[in-house]
């Protein structure tokens, strides 16, 4: 059996590795994202692409690539890529003229939550949702043993659902998004916003800064709080309290056996899913007289696109 390539397009790198059916990863290749157009990207997904097929041991039996966007239900074309600042885009097209290999494209958080489900923290689960806690909140759903995509192929971004009416403005336009309460930004305003407002509590926390609260960090954050400074420690505890309201709401609607919780913000561990896991069992619909759906911490990190893309690529019919 060959191998197939995942790709993993993000708005500053391009990741890609080669993998076995088993989700190992043989190889990897990594460019910068072109700041340009669609075909700039595009000539650089297939030279990565080129590169590990010609590598490779084993015969190369398909691409998949992830993209930060809308994908239609062909698993075909991009709708729109805000980060790329791409509109109607027909990736598949482009790229199996260029690499002679067939391609599947999938939305970046689908591709990662593939990869947990298949290979990671959501094995042997039927029914997972993977909530990725990064600058905003991205995610994938699996109902079933199948990614859950919609009519469109654009269902899954659940860092937009509504937390609170007309409230704090997000970058899809609107106002509320999940993403601006339990995020890594979240996180950071939180914690300028509590030190600047508690500033003799906050002495640890501004040290690892530059010593005003609009020079806190992400990693300041962190790394304050590990160390056990309160406002960092609150910071964090606001930050899951949201998390965990917004688990909640997707679990009245979708009911998985397993939260896989990912993204950058997930390795501070219990300092984020402690608060995060109380709420959701506060919150959960009939509460303690029903089965609560476990919360994982993601395994495969960095590295869940790759493998997840590469999944798909190897099961392009719709069992995936």
């Amino acid at each position: 059996m060959g191998v197939t390539i995942g790709v993993d397009v993000g708005g500053t790198k391009i990741l890609a590795g080669t993998v076995t059916a088993d989700g190992e990863i043989l190889a990897t290749g990594r460019r910068p994202t072109p700041r340009h157009d669609a075909e700039d990207v595009l000539a650089t997904v297939s030279d990565v692409v080129q590169e590990l097929a010609d590598a490779s041991a084993e015969p190369v039996e398909g691409v998949g690539v992830g993209i930060a966007g809308l994908v239609d239900a062909d698993r075909s074309h991009v709708y729109f890529a805000p980060n790329l600042r791409w509109s109607q885009v027909p990736v598949r097209t482009v790229l199996e003229a260029s690499t002679g290999l067939p391609v599947v494209v999938e939305n970046d958080g689908n591709i990662a939550a593939w990869g947990e489900y298949r290979f990671g923290a959501g094995r042997g689960a039927s029914d997972m949702v993977l909530v990725t806690v990064g600058t905003g909140i991205g995610g994938g759903i699996v109902i079933d043993g199948r990614l859950f995509r919609g009519a469109h192929g654009a269902a899954g971004e659940i860092g937009h659902l509504n937390a609170v009416p007309d409230g704090r403005a997000c970058g899809c336009g609107r106002g509320g998004c999940w993403e601006q309460y339990a995020s890594g930004n979240a996180l950071v305003r939180e914690a300028r916003e509590l030190a600047a407002e508690r500033r003799s509590e906050a002495g640890l926390l501004l040290s690892f800064g530059d010593g005003t609260p609009e020079g806190v960090q992400g990693t300041d954050v962190t790394e304050a709080a590990r160390a056990g400074d309160p406002i960092a420690v609150e910071a964090f505890t606001r930050v899951g309290t949201w998390l965990g309201r917004g688990l909640a709401d997707l679990a009245a609607v979708l009911d998985p056996e397993v939260f896989v919780i990912g993204g950058g913000v997930s390795e501070s561990g219990d300092l984020l899913l402690a608060s995060a896991r109380s709420t959701l069992s506060d919150k959960l619909i009939g509460q303690r007289n029903r089965p609560e759906p476990q919360v994982r911490v993601a395994e495969l990190t960095n590295s869940a696109g790759i493998v997840g893309a590469a999944d798909l690529a190897r099961h392009r019919g719709p069992s995936a």
